[in-house]
């Protein structure tokens, strides 16, 4: 388990990809463009890391740091996370949950915290067994016209 670094740009995006793709988000350059500059920009809020099995990168997630004022303190927002289909079940999403808990720890914020499709049960049962879920619901505004 790693941090993303400048040579991660192929095997980032072929991560990236599969990720679009199980969520059935189209291939926009655009997109993969800006995520990697915020990666490579370490003035970005968002971070990256990858997970490897004998040096081949097989996960990859993005987070960030969030302020909660209700507590006043801080965490950590997982936005993305996936594992390349031929290597779930190895633990690399458990690797990469447990070195989240590592990063809030050292960092001081009080939680790692994500939301995913409520039908993503085969990520859903790692989640059950390594975190808490919430009573939350999300919502979504949309900027005004």
């Amino acid at each position: 388990m790693r941090d993303v670094t400048a040579g991660d740009r192929d095997a980032w995006a072929d991560l990236y990809r599969g990720y679009r793709d199980f969520y059935g988000k189209p291939h926009d350059e655009r997109v993969y463009t800006t995520v990697w500059g915020w990666l490579a920009d370490p003035d970005h809020q968002t971070r990256g890391l990858i997970a490897e099995i004998d040096g081949t990168p097989v996960g990859v997630a993005h987070y960030r740091a969030y302020a909660r004022p209700i507590m006043g303190d801080s965490g950590i927002y997982l936005d993305d996370l996936f594992t390349a289909a031929d290597a779930r079940g190895t633990g690399a999403g458990t690797a990469i949950l447990h070195r989240l808990a590592e990063i809030a720890r050292d960092e001081g914020a009080s939680l790692v915290r994500w939301i995913t499709d409520e039908q993503n049960t085969t990520a859903r049962s790692l989640y059950d067994r390594v975190a808490q879920q919430t009573p939350w619901v999300t919502y979504d505004l949309r900027p005004a016209e």
